[in-house]
């Protein structure tokens, strides 16, 4: 094989994972869950965002509350990274049309990710801004749950919203996180309901799991942003290859983890074999 069969060769190849990666960043797909527990009261279906980083899927993102509107989601569940730390102020302004919409329709229900969690501590470098993103969320109507937690008693829910500080959003390895931290955080889990833990990070689900949420629903990896046959996602924001939880439905006994592949992209604009995700799961009472 002559050398200009192989440059054409890379040249085609880089072509089509170009084509792949564009395709991939302006398209989502839809992706169903069902579980069952003792603990709810009746049926709900939950519709979960997470890491839009100001994403647009048509104007004001039509395209995306028109799938949301035809598949009748009960609750909106957002886990975290609606906007960009590289740029918060472009990124709201994107999705600000879309929540006010979506928050006129449905109950929505939002924990924040890192890049909000940046912009709320670094007010040097970002100045009043999560204070005004945070006002305009609840202005809306949107249950914003900063380490607090609301009771959907008509299903026999308690939803937990849960922000981890920055140094478990670290590279290279998984930072310890103590046994009673999350109880310090956001208090004890209900043992009589069915909890839902709204979490950004999906890296500590055992310990989610042992703190006592029976459903951890989680983003922040973006799939793995390249994803390939067999081995899944490649590369997590933590930088470690082939990270455990890159997305899907992950199980610890009797509880799970729902972790979407997110929306959105930020700083390099790649999805490879991974385009967007719009996640639904239904919950269901389950006879004993």
């Amino acid at each position: 094989m002559n050398l200009l069969v192989i440059i054409c060769i890379i040249l085609l190849l880089l072509v089509l994972i170009l084509s792949i990666s564009f395709y991939d960043t302006h398209h989502f797909v839809v992706r169903k869950y069902q579980i069952k527990s003792a603990k709810l009261k009746k049926k709900i279906r939950i519709c979960h965002l997470s890491d839009m980083h100001g994403v647009i899927y048509g104007k004001d993102n039509s395209r995306l509350m028109d799938e949301i509107d035809r598949l009748k989601p009960d609750i909106i569940i957002s886990s975290g990274d609606v906007i960009s730390a590289g740029n918060p102020v472009k990124t709201w302004e994107n999705e600000r049309v879309f929540f006010e919409n979506l928050a006129q329709k449905y109950p929505v229900y939002m924990a924040i990710g890192n890049h909000e969690y940046r912009t709320k501590k670094m007010i040097g470098d970002y100045g009043d801004f999560y204070k005004k993103f945070s006002d305009e969320i609840r202005s809306m109507g949107i249950c914003l749950l900063e380490n607090e937690s609301t009771f959907l008693e008509e299903f026999g829910i308690r939803i937990f919203g849960i922000e981890i500080a920055h140094y478990f959003f670290g590279h290279f390895f998984k930072h310890p996180m103590e046994d009673e931290y999350m109880e310090r955080m956001i208090g004890s889990s209900d043992t009589e309901l069915f909890n839902i833990l709204i979490a950004h990070n999906p890296m500590y689900f055992e310990e989610y799991s042992k703190w006592g949420a029976d459903l951890t629903m989680s983003g922040h990896v973006h799939g793995g942003i390249m994803r390939l046959p067999f081995l899944g996602g490649v590369l997590s924001p933590a930088l470690i290859l082939f990270p455990k939880y890159d997305g899907g439905k992950f199980s610890i006994e009797e509880k799970s983890m729902i972790l979407s592949r997110g929306l959105g992209t930020h700083t390099i604009n790649v999805r490879i074999f991974n385009p967007g995700e719009l996640v639904i799961t239904d919950l269901e009472p389950k006879e004993i």
